[in-house]
């Protein structure tokens, strides 16, 4: 189980279900065609969850100092798992992650897509390294990397399976992704902020510069409402202008996902303690797993109006 905490499994199971959500949920039903073959994309969902997974690994390294301040209890590298092995874990899974990133670039015939993975990989080692001690930057770096999980579907699905003959049928459903994409970073860019108010005193005490550190918790909290109100304007817009006519996903994000992000925004103004702020940074987290499922909702209910 320690194995399995280190690489921050949930998390994992969280990312691959929502590769498949979009594969399944809405490319497959948009009758286009698609550049990877079904066994193929389980290697794409692999690659990612194998570079995320060092991601973790090399972060849980660099960060036992802090860790032994904001979660004691949870500690696991330099307690029951050596730095030396765990360090040797990183570099096994970014090592299958950018390999088989290598051969599915080969494969669409776009063989200098494999810098996608290296720059990937390296990304999270300088954000574990470097990144995570500049205010802001960090936070940033995070959030797009959940973001460019969801773009990589585009790069490998979609982009090589796009020709002058099926532009205009391949745009919309490329744009689609982007937009989710986008939506997703600004949600997890608030949850790595609410992160930061929870692991304040951890960051102060390793002279790590965050928002909280810098500006003090009451007003970083009140900034973070104000921009918790920025995914709610643009879901609703973007509702407004795409999905007018789909009646049932309409319903669902109104109440799964505008409804949460408004509790959100009422419960962080008022948030003072590391327990509330836990409880914000999931409710966040189930925000991003509820709008996973929207964008099944939104592909079936595109079908379904489609079909009438």
């Amino acid at each position: 189980m320690k194995y399995l905490n280190l690489i921050r499994y949930k998390n994992l199971l969280l990312l691959a279900f929502m590769q498949l959500v979009i594969l399944f949920g809405f490319l497959k039903m948009q009758d286009i065609p698609l550049a990877l073959a079904l066994w193929q994309y389980y290697l794409l969902i692999i690659s990612t969850v194998c570079i995320a997974a060092g991601g973790y690994i090399i972060n849980d390294i660099m960060d036992q100092d802090v860790d032994g301040i904001n979660k004691p209890k949870k500690a696991i590298v330099g307690h029951s798992i050596s730095e030396n092995f765990a360090y040797n874990l990183y570099v096994a899974f970014s090592i299958i992650g950018v390999g088989i990133g290598f051969y599915l670039s080969k494969i669409i015939g776009r063989p200098n897509f494999v810098t996608v993975f290296i720059l990937c990989a390296a990304l999270l080692y300088i954000y574990s390294t470097s990144f995570k001690q500049i205010m802001i930057v960090k936070n940033i770096v995070v959030a797009f990397l959940l973001a460019f999980s969801i773009l990589i579907i585009d790069l490998f699905m979609i982009f090589p399976a796009t020709d002058m003959t099926n532009r205009e049928q391949m745009l919309p459903v490329f744009s689609v992704l982007i937009d989710f994409s986008i939506i997703a970073f600004i949600i997890n860019l608030l949850r790595e902020m609410v992160k930061d108010l929870e692991d304040v005193n951890g960051d102060y005490n390793n002279g790590i510069q965050t928002l909280p550190v810098a500006l003090g918790v009451a007003r970083t909290t009140k900034l973070v409402f104000g921009l918790s109100f920025i995914p709610t304007i643009c879901i609703l817009y973007y509702m407004y202008v795409n999905l007018f006519e789909l009646q049932f996903a309409t319903v669902y994000i109104l109440g799964f996902l505008i409804g949460p992000l408004l509790y959100f925004s009422m419960k962080i103004w008022s948030a003072k303690n590391k327990k509330e702020y836990a409880h914000l940074s999931d409710v966040l987290k189930l925000i991003i797993f509820l709008g996973i499922i929207a964008i099944a909702v939104i592909g079936i209910n595109m079908k379904y109006y489609a079909a009438q």
